[in-house]
C-alpha cells in the first residue's frame, strides 16, 4: 500500500492510514526487484471511489507509491485495482502512463465490459483480472460471470487473480481447478494459519499449487494469523509454499 494520505478532499476515510513513517529495510533487494501486490487510492477529487464501496481509504495516490518503492528498493510491481474503486480502473491506468513500463496492472471487470475496453486495458499495460470470492467486499459473484469476464481476458492471455479466504478456497476447488488460464490466489489463501500445515485449506492450496498452473502469492502474512509481528505460524506456511516451486507467480503477467 503505498504511503503518506493526500489532502483530502472526498468522503471520510472508515479504515486506518498508510504507514506515515515507513522505515528503510535492512537488507538490499536485487536489481529489478518486483512488488507483487499493492493497491493506489484516489485522489478521491481526481479518482473518485465507487458508490457500493463497502470501505473508504485514505487517500494514497500513485506519487505515494513511488517514493515507498523508492524507500523498499523496488524497480517493477504490479498495481491490484482496489474495490474500493470497482471497476472504475482509471486510477491505475493514470499510473502506468507514468511508470512507462516498469509496471503492470491486474483489473476489475464485470460481465458487460466491453471488449474494445479490455483491449484498451491490455495496452495499457493490464496482464490480469481479479475476482473477489470474499463476502466482505460484497456480495459474492455468480460463477456464470466469472466465466464470462474471464472468456472476456482469454484473447489476451491474461491471468486470472483469485481473493478467497480458506472456508471459500475449499468450496471453489472445482471452479479453480477449471479455469484454463494461469491462476494466482492472493494472500497464501487466507487460510487459518492455526490450523499449521496439515489444515484442510492449506492442504487443498498445495494441491492447486501441484498441478503446475495455480501459483499463490506470499504476502498478507498478517492476514492469516492471530499471533503478533513476526507472524511466525504464518510465515511457516510460506516457507512451505516456497520450497514446493521456485517459479514467480509473476511469470504469467511479465514478458521481460
Amino acid at each position: 500500500m503505498a504511503t503518506e494520505p493526500h489532502r483530502r478532499l472526498g468522503p471520510e476515510p472508515t479504515c486506518p492510514p498508510p504507514d506515515p513513517a515507513p522505515t528503510k529495510p535492512h537488507i538490499t533487494l536485487p536489481p529489478l526487484s518486483c512488488d507483487s501486490h499493492f493497491h493506489i487510492f484516489g485522489p478521491a477529487n481526481k479518482f473518485p471511489y465507487a458508490a457500493d464501496r463497502s470501505f473508504t481509504p485514505h487517500d494514497a495516490p500513485k506519487e505515494a507509491l513511488v517514493r515507498l518503492h523508492g524507500l523498499l528498493g523496488f524497480e517493477r510491481g504490479v498495481f491490484i485495482q482496489s474495490a474500493c474503486h470497482g471497476t472504475d480502473n482509471s486510477a491505475v491506468i493514470d499510473a502506468l502512463a507514468d511508470l512507462k513500463g516498469r509496471y503492470r496492472g491486474v483489473a476489475l471487470l464485470d460481465p458487460d465490459t466491453a471488449p474494445e475496453e479490455v483491449a484498451r486495458l491490455d495496452a495499457a499495460g493490464f496482464c490480469g483480472v481479479r475476482f473477489h470470492l470474499v463476502p466482505h467486499l460484497g456480495a459474492m459473484p455468480r460463477l456464470d460471470d466469472l466465466r464470462a469476464v474471464m472468456r472476456l481476458v482469454e484473447p489476451h492471455g491474461w491471468h486470472i487473480a483469485v481473493h478467497l479466504f480458506g472456508k471459500e478456497l475449499l468450496e471453489s476447488l472445482d471452479f479453480i481447478r477449471s479455469i484454463k488460464a494461469p491462476v494466482v490466489i492472493d494472500h497464501i489463501g487466507r487460510v487459518d494459519a492455526a490450523e499449521g500445515p496439515d489444515g484442510r485449506a492449506f492442504r487443498a492450496l498445495r494441491g492447486l499449487v501441484d498441478t503446475g498452473k495455480v501459483w499463490v502469492k506470499l504476502s498478507g502474512t498478517d492476514r492469516i494469523t492471530r499471533e503478533k509481528p513476526p507472524y511466525r505460524d504464518a510465515v511457516a506456511l510460506a516457507r512451505i509454499l516456497a520450497r514446493t516451486t521456485l517459479r514467480c507467480p509473476m511469470t504469467a503477467c511479465w514478458s521481460i
